[in-house]
């Protein structure tokens, strides 16, 4: 279903045959927390027809690269493993790792993140633990979550590791110029697997 208050959108939706949900001008504004979004979808098909879906999936149009698959897998991990939510992350790069980011003082005295001395920093990339940085290409909860605690993610949220290239989210034009190149890439490698 696509929730929007865009009429060029609900008729691009519409044509590839997938239902509409008018979303009201004040559920569209740039700082609307998405929970009051998901309420209203929710609410949109409770209310006329009396039906609210055990598990829902959110797919943010900034996140182009999501597969099929990946929505598949994040649901399938999100009933195995008997889940309140499942959601996509991918790898934060070793120089971006949550330790090895500093803290810049007033005088311009650098500390770890964390507060620790410079002194107690990882020294080698190789010796980080692995971390995660959401890529808001997947969110799939459980419905009764967000209707009873207000949050998507409840008490057991999983992560769904999704590869670097394919978790480009768009909040710049840069990040534009890359899903437009990855698409690309896909695109030339799916003609030359045809081709052979």
């Amino acid at each position: 279903m696509c929730s929007t208050d865009d009429p060029d959108i609900a008729r691009i939706a519409a044509d590839m045959r997938c239902p509409v949900i008018q979303r009201p001008k004040e559920l569209a504004e740039d700082a609307t927390p998405m929970k009051l979004v998901i309420e209203h979808a929710v609410s949109s098909l409770e209310l006329p027809q009396g039906y609210r879906p055990e598990v829902a999936v959110l797919l943010q149009p900034t996140s182009p690269l999501r597969t099929s698959r990946d929505i598949d897998c994040a649901v399938q991990m999100l009933i195995d493993f008997k889940a309140d939510s499942v959601v996509s992350v991918s790898p934060v790069p070793g120089h971006f790792h949550p330790d090895w980011q500093f803290r810049l003082s007033a005088d311009n005295s650098l500390s770890l993140w964390g507060g620790e001395p410079l002194s107690e920093i990882v020294p080698r990339r190789q010796d980080l633990t692995s971390s995660y940085t959401r890529n808001g290409a997947v969110y799939a909860f459980r419905v009764a979550n967000i209707l009873e605690s207000g949050s998507i993610y409840g008490r057991r949220c999983l992560g769904y590791v999704m590869n670097a290239e394919d978790s480009v989210n768009i909040d710049a034009e840069i990040d534009f110029i890359l899903a437009e190149r990855r698409i690309t890439e896909l695109k030339n490698t799916s003609v030359a697997e045809a081709n052979h």
